[in-house]
């Protein structure tokens, strides 16, 4: 006979959770983006304002709450340090997109690409940096996912 345990959900958990939903939109805004009609401009329109203040969130709390505790517990400072470089890029591109309108040549590939830099940045999240935060010695990623929830929806109340 065999006991399954049910681990509590974490900090990585959430994190993921949030990069599920993000990529559930940039699918939706690709599938739109052969269609000119007025309606399909205000839905990516909205669609990619979501996308931006999702993301925008998102990068907040792991630069404020999730990357210093992980720093704080794993040797492998590289590994943060590149998602934070990860992360200034993403926001340039989500300045651009946010000033940006969905007619013009240029949007949609702006979109389409924060895309790719995010998909690259979860690759890493789920395979490095989650695994080492799990592993890590002395990181409650529960408690870290309360203040991570208590952040979020603080961001979200004023966004």
């Amino acid at each position: 006979m065999t006991t399954r345990t049910t681990r509590e959900k974490d900090a990585c958990d959430l994190l993921d959770a949030d990069h599920r939903k993000v990529k559930a939109m940039f699918k939706e805004y690709e599938d739109l983006t052969y269609s000119k009609a007025k309606s399909v401009v205000a839905r990516k329109q909205e669609l990619a304002s979501q996308i931006c203040q999702e993301l925008t969130i998102h990068a907040t709390i792991e630069e404020e709450i999730f990357y210093p505790a992980v720093r704080a517990k794993i040797k492998d400072q590289a590994l943060l340090n590149e998602a934070e470089v990860e992360h200034a890029g993403a926001m340039d591109l989500i300045a651009q997109i946010e000033a940006g309108d969905p007619s013009e040549p240029m949007f949609d590939a702006k979109v389409t690409v924060l895309g790719e830099y995010i998909d690259h940045h979860v690759r890493e999240e789920r395979t490095e940096m989650f695994p080492r935060a799990r592993a890590a010695v002395g990181l409650d990623l529960v408690a870290l996912r309360e203040q991570l929830e208590a952040r979020k929806e603080e961001l979200m109340a004023t966004a």
